[in-house]
């Protein structure tokens, strides 16, 4: 069931209060060396002086005028960030006191934020087993705002999650190239294809999100259970050391299955935890790309 107005608006200006004051005192400038002047778009051609790189010779210009031209590019003036936003039964969960949806809010409206700092314009692709809400990029505070409400807004839902399909979307309405955060608890099938398509198109960062709970199970006996993104329900006996392991070690398997298929699929990756605060995740996501960019140089 949807929250209702009143709990929606006050989740929304806790969340913008504190992500806020992150932007403001840590993360605005990160974003901006490691973001910005990643694209580069054409500017102009002029005539080539000693010293240019002869690789940016237009050679067209040169033949037609008799004269060597080279090209030049600058920063792009601007980016798009979409945000993709897995909405499907299993964001709902949560075992303390945020559930991931309420986490992948969080996140949207820190990264945003600091988007839109930056001139950046920013999106929203709300996906479950189908497309359930697709938010154009927009620049501006208010598009943030409009962002974080969409995430909270959308409530629980027994749907599947098909991250093929949505990646399928995007690559459909986002023809430029954009800076997108996967946000997901990943349970779904079959992506891998999809998921290398799209980072050869865009610069996509997987956000994995998870609860402590998912990976291990408390001694309280006999308990019944309801599958979030079928309905199904189910008894396990906690009580059993057996069931207990055998949970820890699929989820450690499962985990780390994760783990490589991102790894193999090139991608960059923000950590998340319904138990923790992913500030750091992100200031270390921002480091490493800061020292890639340094020995590229």
């Amino acid at each position: 069931m949807p929250i209702d107005t009143r709990e929606l608006m006050r989740q929304v200006g806790k969340i913008r209060m504190v992500t806020s004051r992150l932007v403001d005192e840590r993360l605005s400038g990160e974003y901006h060396s490691v973001f910005k002047g990643q694209g580069i778009e054409f500017d102009e051609v002029r005539e080539y002086v000693p010293g240019d790189d002869i690789r940016t010779i237009d050679w067209n210009v040169t033949a037609r005028t008799q004269h060597p031209h080279v090209k030049r590019f600058s920063e792009e003036r601007e980016l798009t960030v979409v945000f993709l936003v897995d909405i499907s039964g299993s964001q709902s969960f949560g075992s303390g006191t945020r559930s991931k949806s309420e986490v992948a809010a969080e996140l949207t409206c820190l990264l945003a934020l600091s988007a839109v700092r930056n001139q950046d314009k920013v999106g929203l692709i709300l996906f479950s087993d189908r497309i359930e809400k697709f938010v154009p990029p927009r620049k501006g505070r208010t598009a943030v705002m409009r962002l974080v409400r969409e995430v909270l807004a959308a409530g629980e839902t027994l749907h599947g999650t098909d991250i093929a399909g949505a990646l399928r979307f995007l690559n459909s309405v986002q023809k430029r190239k954009a800076v997108v955060f996967l946000i997901s608890d990943f349970i779904a099938r079959s992506y891998e294809k999809e998921l290398r398509v799209t980072a050869r198109r865009h610069d996509v960062i997987a956000c994995p999100v998870s609860d402590p709970r998912e990976f291990e199970l408390p001694d309280v006996g006999l308990v019944e259970l309801q599958d979030p993104e079928t309905g199904a329900l189910f008894l396990l006996d906690t009580g059993s050391r057996k069931v207990r392991d055998g949970f820890a070690a699929n989820a450690a398997s499962e985990r780390a299955a994760l783990a490589e298929r991102l790894r193999k699929s090139g991608l960059d990756t923000i950590p998340l935890s319904t138990g923790a605060s992913f500030v750091d995740e992100v200031r270390k996501l921002f480091r490493r790309r800061q020292a890639r960019a340094a020995r590229g140089r």
